[in-house]
């Protein structure tokens, strides 16, 4: 029980400050975004390697090292997105006049790179642990990927309160492709999934034959929880930026316009025209 319970502290603490640590940095002058991204390569590199030794061991150590290194090779793609390096082809804010799939396919052009990349981390990951019975890495990351492109689906449908506060100055355009709806039929059934899926892994936890498993399922418990409650932060009338304001310091003395997460005038970022129908 205290293993879990340590394991769950460490899974909300590494989810809190890698956020705030990659928000922080990513709002820093662009002169600081080579050193930046070479000390995340570094780390990325240095996580492929801790899931490589791992992949033979099923244990506690095993368990934390394979996380850990699922998480690196995720910041790293975070922080090439957010720093506007990888990213997509189009670097403008869609069409006002975009609806349907024509909306879709601008929205898609600019992050497909970013989706890319998150697949070759996929696949890095993957070999990585290849062989092994430790596939932690792996079910870490795709879980990550799965309510990550669910976030994306929702905010592009439409929800109250798309995270537009986070959007560094150089990604504004991006919210040309968020909608501002009361709800969408898709997020009711991604939560239900989502919440389904999280008993079964705390059901997997809790009946877990060794210490390495139980662990591994209370991480991955531990952060498909947290992707639910992103979710509901799409929806719900409370500022989510307030979890980090340490890190959105950077932000905030660079942008010129500050735009709350709840009730966000969407068409303050970058003539951001979103309540169009699909």
């Amino acid at each position: 029980m205290l293993a879990c319970s340590l394991a769950a502290l460490y899974g909300l603490f590494v989810w809190w400050f890698a956020t705030g640590a990659i928000l922080y940095l990513d709002g820093l002058p662009k002169r600081t975004f080579p050193a930046s991204m070479l000390a995340m390569t570094v780390l990325a590199g240095a996580g492929l390697v801790a899931v490589y030794q791992s992949r033979f061991d099923a244990g506690p150590v095993g368990a934390y090292h394979a996380f850990t290194g699922a998480l690196a090779v995720w910041a790293w793609n975070e922080m090439a997105f957010l720093t506007g390096w990888i990213t997509g082809p189009r670097r403008v804010a869609a069409s006002a006049n975009a609806r349907g799939l024509e909306r879709a396919a601008q929205a898609t052009s600019m992050i497909i790179w970013h989706e890319a990349a998150i697949l070759i981390g996929f696949c890095a990951l993957w070999a990585a642990a290849s062989g092994g019975e430790n596939r932690l890495a792996v079910y870490s990351y795709g879980l990550l990927w799965a309510m990550r492109l669910s976030s994306k689906f929702n905010i592009f449908l439409g929800v109250p309160n798309a995270p537009v506060s986070f959007l560094p100055e150089r990604l504004r355009h991006l919210a040309s492709c968020f909608r501002e709806r009361p709800m969408n039929g898709l997020f009711p059934i991604v939560v239900t999934i989502a919440t389904a899926g999280l008993a079964l892994l705390i059901q997997r936890a809790i009946g877990a034959a060794s210490e390495g498993e139980a662990i591994a399922y209370t991480l991955l418990s531990v952060f498909m929880a947290l992707a639910i409650l992103e979710h509901w932060f799409l929806v719900l009338p409370w500022q989510s930026e307030k979890l980090w304001k340490w890190g959105m310091r950077s932000h905030h003395s660079r942008l010129p316009v500050e735009a709350p997460l709840a009730g966000v005038a969407l068409s303050s970022y970058a003539d951001a025209r979103t309540k169009g129908s699909l």
